[in-house]
């Protein structure tokens, strides 16, 4: 096949942590077989459309387990087809809104996916876009075929926790330590099938995400990316909305946009400010129009009133706030008149 005319490397002895092939020989050889139509329909219900193509229905043989890591989907696969296609199609009609890392446990692979052309050996992790149309073809020499690892990352939350969007259709080679330390943690859920969530696993999360960062991450900053100057506007909207809550503060920010506290943090101090202070400006800012009304109509309205409508629960404190800002009492304007 031409897609492997410039693949040279031997691939049974590249390193991949522990018995990289525990996954495929102890835990998976008793998984059942499944037929053409089966395999397909069952990665279909699991994870969208998948073509084999290049083997003759009644010659396919496969198998599908799914696992649970750390709270996300994995799947552990194989087959002996030639090729498996998912096409623009099949991304339409599925509606999926992940990313998955693609670890080549056994056999060898190659991936056409976002105009990138990929070989795989024993150990190689891919980043791949299941929202794209993507081809694997396989280089079977034998009935066995390939065995591979997949665990589905949410498009989001992935982005938001890392602060830039990895490029899809990239490979790491087999023996970069987050590749090994990603690995292990499928392995380890491999082998501890049927435990019960733990409330570490929002923890471990984080771990995966920051693994996949560390493989996929862009050569250069990513500081002033497009998509992160987009999730800053966003949050600049919602501290708008809520500065006047004066239990609004950095904490629900984050929750309210779906990331953590850490990288809201860096979202702000890659701009010189902290969300703390862009809450307060906004709050300062509201008060000093509410001040100028409260002047130029010449009302009674208190002044403590005005602190406590623009999220400041302590007047002294405001006044202090309000003072340092403009230079001058809040009443200032009241004396002029």
């Amino acid at each position: 096949m031409d897609h492997w005319a410039a693949s040279t490397r031997v691939f049974q002895n590249q390193p991949f942590g522990l018995d990289a092939t525990m996954l495929q020989s102890d835990n998976f050889v008793g998984s059942p077989q499944l037929n053409f139509e089966a395999w397909r329909d069952t990665l279909r219900a699991l994870c969208g459309g998948y073509n084999p193509e290049g083997t003759e229905p009644d010659a396919f043989t496969g198998w599908v387990r799914p696992l649970s890591v750390c709270g996300f989907t994995g799947l552990n696969l194989g087959c002996n087809a030639e090729r498996i296609e998912r096409t623009h199609q099949d991304a339409r009609r599925d509606s999926v809104d992940h990313y998955f890392v693609f670890f080549q446990v056994a056999g060898q692979s190659a991936i056409t996916h976002n105009d990138q052309a990929l070989q795989l050996a024993v150990g190689d992790v891919a980043f791949v876009d299941a929202a794209r149309p993507a081809t694997y073809f396989t280089n079977n020499g034998n009935e066995a075929g390939i065995t591979v690892t997949t665990l589905d990352l949410p498009r989001e939350s992935l982005v938001s926790h890392l602060g830039f969007e990895p490029q899809a259709g990239h490979y790491r080679p087999g023996g970069t330590s987050a590749g090994r330390l990603l690995f292990d943690l499928i392995r380890d859920a491999a082998q501890t099938e049927g435990s019960a969530s733990s409330p570490a696993d929002s923890y471990m999360q984080l771990a995966v995400y920051d693994l996949v960062g560390a493989l996929f991450a862009p050569s250069e900053p990513s500081s002033g990316s497009r998509h992160s100057d987009t999730l800053f506007r966003r949050i600049q909207g919602i501290v708008r909305d809520g500065f006047a809550d004066p239990d609004f503060g950095p904490n629900e920010v984050a929750a309210e946009m779906g990331i953590s506290l850490r990288y809201l943090q860096k979202l702000f101090t890659e701009r010189g400010s902290t969300c703390s202070e862009l809450i307060f400006a906004l709050r300062l800012d509201h008060a000093e129009r509410l001040v100028q009304r409260r002047a130029s109509l010449r009302t009674s309205q208190p002044l403590s009133e005005i602190a406590y409508a623009c999220g400041f629960r302590d007047y002294t404190h405001f006044a202090r706030k309000f003072r340092h800002r403009f230079g001058h009492a809040p009443g200032f304007h009241s004396e002029e008149t």
